[in-house]
């Protein structure tokens, strides 16, 4: 018996029982399901928070008091002993450091906005020094960013993102009109061009002020800022590392085999570390949905069993007119294979369409990868093959004179 002839009995055998086929199919729908549409938005999540989320070229860094993210209790605390890091930290870097092309200082923080009777709060401040908008490649709609003479001064200037002037300034030209941060005026000069949100949360609720001007009204010696900077390459960005590391040591008085007593990240720092909690989610999905998968094989092996029984005068007849063992074994494997192949297929369509309507209805994105449809159908027709492997071995061992026997 050849291939496509198998095929075809495995085939007309699986219609004569549809229902029980199409019921048999469900487990395995089900976890490839759940397994492509893990996959999906797991893999949308990467490439968005890689493209929009974690902004920072390949070739810019950061120094700050301590990580931007911390995900351990006695870190958090060793870490507030630590000194901050100050303006003359700032200048010591810009003035010192050879391969650092630019070099800026940021304080960060909430505040609510306000123009006449309307108001925005948890607007993200960003107290920033002329050099930042260039290392975070912020693109203005209108207007200007601040400058060196805005910092030195410490100007009441502000540039505004989209959100904060469709909400304050709804309809009017915003250049040139004043608002208020925190109850203190700046007059706008300049509008961000409007970006989106991100997972949820939106990227033009945001207020940038000259880094001095927030220090005159609200400047504290606890401030700790955060210092980027951008080398001239990329394949060379740990050189210039070391070389800021080396200039902070020197200012700390640090002993040769100390630790450091402030954070340098790059932007793999936080790839790394977003796909570190990103690949433990996804194992950990992966595993409950592979649950799903395991109780359809193991629903496939017991039709298949019962399949065995039905149909035993079947395969004492085929035996005696000259099928061989290995006939027989193909024949209910390619059943359990072709049973477990179709629910993956119809796994693979509900995957994607479910990822796509999460995406819709939700901010999580989604990916749907030409790997993850060809994986989900092996492991469909590895779950066929494993579990089918049992009855069909029943089947083709089977004596054909006891076979002809039953009823």
């Amino acid at each position: 018996m050849n291939f496509s002839e198998a095929v075809g009995i495995a085939t007309s055998s699986l219609w004569a029982h549809k229902l029980r086929s199409v019921l048999t199919l469900l487990g395995v729908v089900i976890g490839v399901t759940s397994v492509i549409a893990v996959v999906s938005l797991i893999n949308g999540a990467n490439r968005y928070v890689t493209e929009k989320v974690f902004r920072l070229g390949a070739d810019v860094f950061g120094l700050a008091k301590q990580p931007s993210i911390v995900t351990n209790v006695d870190d958090y605390l060793e870490f507030q002993k630590r000194k901050p890091i100050t303006y003359e930290d700032y200048e010591a870097v810009r003035e010192l450091c050879r391969s650092c092309t630019e070099v800026g200082a940021s304080l960060g923080g909430r505040v609510e906005t306000k123009s006449g009777l309307n108001s925005v709060k948890d607007t993200n401040l960003r107290a920033w020094t002329p050099q930042m908008a260039q290392l975070y490649d912020v693109e203005l709609a209108a207007g200007r960013h601040i400058n060196e003479s805005d910092m030195r001064s410490a100007a009441p200037v502000c540039v505004l993102g989209w959100d904060v002037v469709e909400n304050l300034l709804p309809g009017v030209d915003a250049l040139g009109k004043e608002i208020r941060w925190n109850n203190l005026p700046c007059q706008v000069i300049g509008v961000g061009t409007k970006l989106g949100s991100a997972l949820g949360n939106s990227q033009d609720n945001w207020i940038i002020l000259p880094l001095n001007t927030y220090r005159k009204e609200f400047g504290s010696p606890r401030d700790s800022l955060r210092v980027t900077a951008r080398t001239a390459a990329a394949a060379r960005i740990q050189v210039t590392v070391d070389e800021v590391r080396q200039i902070m040591r020197g200012r700390r008085h640090l002993m040769y085999g100390a630790k450091d007593d402030f954070s340098l990240e790059t932007s793999d720092s936080f790839l790394e570390l977003w796909k570190s909690i990103s690949s433990t989610f996804f194992f950990v999905t992966i595993a409950i949905a592979s649950i799903s998968l395991v109780v359809g094989g193991i629903v496939i092996m017991n039709i298949m069993l019962v399949s065995v029984t039905e149909r035993t005068r079947e395969i004492g007849l085929r035996k005696s007119v000259g099928a061989r063992r290995a006939d027989i074994l193909l024949q209910f494997l390619i059943e359990s294979s072709t049973i477990a192949l179709v629910g993956g297929a119809l796994g693979v369509a509900l995957g994607v369409l479910v990822a796509k309507l999460v995406s819709w209805v939700s901010p999580l994105p989604s990916a749907v990868q030409l790997w993850s449809v060809l994986g989900g159908l092996l492991v469909a027709l590895s779950v066929g093959l494993f579990f089918g492997t049992y009855p069909a071995s029943k089947a083709a061992r089977l004596d054909p004179v006891v076979a002809l026997r039953s009823e």
